[in-house]
């Protein structure tokens, strides 16, 4: 026995070029492979810096030193240790009287409040004129200099007041004010922030030139942060500067060759995910190199906008209209392969990119719904309805990340803007799907509506020639449109081909029963023509179908329907005419069609679809028993003639298809009351 292969390697001589390509176009340095969050443990080992680099400061940071320079000074303080140390040693020294089992906790409470820091009372004397700040200040700690909100802090008075305040939670029953007082718990206190003034000065002085972007820097062999440390908005200032430096600065430490393999592999998996998203939801692509180069095109185009971007402006992804992929794919595809496909060309973003998660569920979750409601805002100036729809989804799922992650809301518009850019971007770049349907000689949704409508030139030219056969067309659209929907089928491709899969017709009309209405009173067309003859010329429509098609260069799907309407099945009237008048057997193939045989589902479809119509037009009782025996032997004779055999359909939809047809034939013939007569 024969063991048949199947047809790989030339579905994959492609997806090797894709391959190829996406391993040229990965980045060439180390990625920062540190996920983390504000509020959230630091869930790796102790991370200490590998080099210098500056403290980044934030927009909003940014934003409030722009409000803020000029006229308005933030003072400058130096974080001193030893001073904290000599307050607490002070403090345990301290007599408390019967109450010294106070101490612990006073000590404890110290440390909490000097932590954050305390500053003097008094006012600020500076030799520049200007208004000091009272929401802000610059605390230098441990060679990093960043900007605070002055009520971080405390002042002196506030440190008392805060000490009093705490303790007296635990200890109600205590005087504590009084045992302090007496104790001269307060005259230990003192500030632990020391103001410079010169630092002030000078600060402010390159304040008023320019606002530095930076807070300070980080030492190489500094800690950055500990293994289970919470991650403060101060230390996650300080790992995305960290993060910023490596990306862009920091080179790859281990052999090159590792990092060459870690793409390979990477680019290896990105091409076999999407390998199996065509073979799980529509391998048939396969078989069609057009779609199937418009597909991987897609991907292509999607990753390497990914890479520029990440590489030149990672602030640009925020514009970039993503879910217009989606609508490339679903101009061409199914939805159940549009969404995994258009998932597949996303993942570089959450591979590679900044905020790749962020970037990953928002252009995911606006792509999806995209796909869902494009049907609806299709037309024209609704795109644009479409496109707000877009902008919508983008900000929310952007909304939700900043929030769960404390940001600030008070630049929020900065990237607002940028996403609606995006979104209308998508009304723009849109009609370039006219032109991948030319470059890539496909067929689009919108191009098959198009052609559907009745009132196209050529259809015109089929109902004024031969309007029988218009009027069968139109039937059979009705009976394909009704069993497309129920076997999940395409439909809008199958009333296109329902349309034109006769257009041969039209070179000789008369030959065919429904168009004698247009000269009744001629004779007949076969009155005195041979069978044979009689066949060759109604075989002849499906080669004139085809050369019209050429002529007015309708897309190859639908010449396809055209080729195979028929398959490979005989003119069986004026075959069973001849062998009933002594014809040779033996020449029974000049009555049978030389097309193709189905190979879709579409295709089968439209076959039956259109030889039930005819038949029905025969039918001499409307029964539903006589529908059952009328489906039934059409699908059996085709079935036993092989048509079905190369065809990508299943049981299941060859049983919902005749279902369907056997409802349909019950409305289209059902019964009417008699009106009564009037009497006079």
């Amino acid at each position: 026995m024969q063991i048949s292969t199947p047809k790989i390697p030339k579905r994959l001589i492609p997806l090797v070029v894709v391959f190829a390509v996406l391993v040229l176009l990965m980045p060439r340095t180390a990625k920062f492979n540190y996920d983390y969050k504000k509020g959230s443990p630091w869930p790796y080992e102790t991370l200490i810096s590998q080099f210098d680099f500056p403290i980044l400061k934030t927009e909003e940071q940014m934003q409030a030193e722009r409000e803020g320079a000029g006229n308005v000074i933030i003072p400058y303080y130096r974080f001193s240790d030893e001073v904290t140390s000599a307050v607490i040693k002070n403090v345990q020294s301290l007599d408390l009287g019967r109450l010294n089992n106070l101490r612990p906790a006073v000590v404890t409470h110290l440390y909490d409040i000097y932590g954050k820091g305390v500053i003097s009372d008094g006012k600020i004397k500076l030799d520049i004129d200007g208004q000091v700040s009272e929401n802000l200040i610059y605390v230098q700690h441990n060679k990093r200099a960043t900007q605070y909100p002055r009520s971080e802090v405390y002042k002196v008075s506030d440190a008392r007041d805060q000490l009093v305040a705490t303790m007296a939670r635990s200890y109600p029953s205590v005087n504590l004010d009084s045992l302090f007082r007496r104790a001269s718990v307060y005259e230990a206190l003192v500030p632990n922030l020391l103001f410079d003034k010169s630092m002030t000065e000078l600060t402010h002085a390159g304040s008023s030139d320019h606002i530095s972007p930076t807070l300070g820097y980080v030492r190489a062999d500094e800690k950055i942060v500990s293994r289970g440390e919470i991650v403060t908005a101060e230390v996650a200032q300080i790992l995305d500067s960290y993060k910023e430096e490596y990306n862009h600065v920091f080179g790859y430490g281990a052999p090159r060759i590792f990092l060459y393999l870690g793409n390979t592999l990477l680019a290896l998996a990105l091409v076999v995910v999407l390998y199996f998203c065509i073979y799980f939801t529509n391998r048939g692509v396969f078989e069609d190199k057009n779609r199937y180069f418009y597909l991987l095109s897609v991907f292509l185009l999607a990753t390497v906008i990914t890479f520029v971007l990440e590489r030149l402006a990672p602030s640009g992804l925020y514009m970039m209209p993503f879910p217009v992929f989606a609508l490339y794919l679903l101009a061409f595809f199914r939805k159940r392969l549009v969404l995994p496909v258009y998932m597949v060309c996303l993942l570089p973003l959450l591979i590679f990119c900044g905020n790749g998660m962020e970037h990953f569920v928002m252009f995911l979750v606006a792509g999806t719904v995209t796909i869902e409601t494009f049907g609806y805002f299709t037309q024209r100036w609704k795109q644009f309805v479409n496109a707000t729809i877009i902008f919508g989804v983008e900000l929310a799922v952007f909304a939700g990340f900043r929030l769960i992650d404390a940001g600030s809301l008070s630049l929020w518009w900065v990237t607002t803007l940028r996403i609606f850019v995006g979104s209308m971007a998508t009304v723009a770049l849109y009609p370039l799907v006219y032109l991948f349907e030319r470059v890539f000689n496909l067929v689009s949704v919108t191009r098959l509506e198009e052609m559907a409508d009745t009132n196209n030139p050529l259809l015109q030219e089929l109902s004024a020639k031969a309007p029988g056969t218009f009027h069968h067309c139109l039937q059979v659209m009705n009976m394909v449109d009704a069993v497309g929907r129920a076997t999940d089928a395409n439909v809008a491709l199958l009333r296109a081909a329902a349309l034109y899969h006769d257009l041969g017709k039209m070179q000789n009309p008369l030959c065919f029963i429904e168009n004698e209405t247009l000269n009744p009173d001629a004779e007949k067309y076969h009155a005195n023509k041979t069978p044979m003859e009689s066949a060759a010329d109604i075989i002849r429509h499906v080669d004139d179908g085809l050369a019209i098609a050429d002529e007015h260069r309708l897309p190859d799907q639908i010449k396809a329907f055209i080729r195979t309407h028929h398959g490979t099945t005989s003119t069986a009237y004026f075959l069973n005419k001849y062998l009933n008048e002594g014809g040779d057997p033996a020449l029974t193939d000049a009555f049978r069609y030389h097309g193709q045989k189905p190979v879709t589902k579409e295709q089968v479809i439209l076959m039956v679809c259109d030889s039930v119509e005819a038949a029905s037009r025969t039918m001499k009782e409307f029964t539903p028993e006589s529908y059952d025996r009328l489906v039934e032997g059409i699908v059996a004779g085709k079935e036993r003639e092989g048509q079905f055999e190369d065809a990508d359909i299943t049981l299941r939809d060859l049983n919902l298809m005749k279902r369907m047809l056997k409802t349909y034939l019950q409305q289209i013939f059902h019964g009417r009351v008699s009106y009564p007569k009037r009497k006079r």
